[in-house]
């Protein structure tokens, strides 16, 4: 909250098992900030998790993330639409169930935001995700290790 109130950029990471109150967070920091005039957008990765979430939003629909992302994608947003206005406005994104999506699609993302929110004065360009204020939630036990060289039984 600091971090909003502040104008500071900032990523932050929500770790609980189910049930430890997450969506409870998410909810009860978007109305406290919307209730001061701020702009909060909640995103998820999957329909059921954002069927929970205020504006009930899925993460690659609302930023044209890529289905088939690679090392150099960036999100279809263009730099005069609608929702790249929402961004250059936003203070906060919620994103749950953040460790469940691929790392190319964070980067993807990040260098997006970087390229909409260039145009904005009181950002720098270098600013990790345009210099937004970032929420990440999720459950880190819900993905799986990579060993090299194993087997299923691994």
């Amino acid at each position: 909250m600091d971090a909003v109130d502040n104008n500071k950029c900032g990523m932050f990471f929500v770790h609980g098992y189910d049930g430890t109150g997450k969506t409870y967070l998410y909810k009860t920091m978007s109305d406290a900030l919307r209730s001061k005039g701020d702009i909060v957008l909640n995103v998820a990765l999957s329909g059921i998790a954002a069927l929970l979430l205020e504006g009930r939003r899925i993460t690659h629909s609302l930023f044209a993330i890529p289905i088939n992302v690679v090392e150099d994608s960036m999100c279809h947003i263009a730099a005069d639409s609608e929702v790249a206005y929402l961004i250059r406005k936003v203070n906060l994104i919620i994103w749950d169930e953040a460790p469940m999506i691929n790392m190319h699609c964070y980067e993807a993302f990040d260098r997006t935001l970087r390229d909409i929110c260039r145009t904005d004065p009181s950002v720098a360009s270098n600013k990790v995700f345009g210099g937004k204020v970032i929420l990440f939630g999720g459950d880190f036990r819900q993905i799986l290790l990579v060993i090299t060289n194993g087997g299923r039984q691994d």
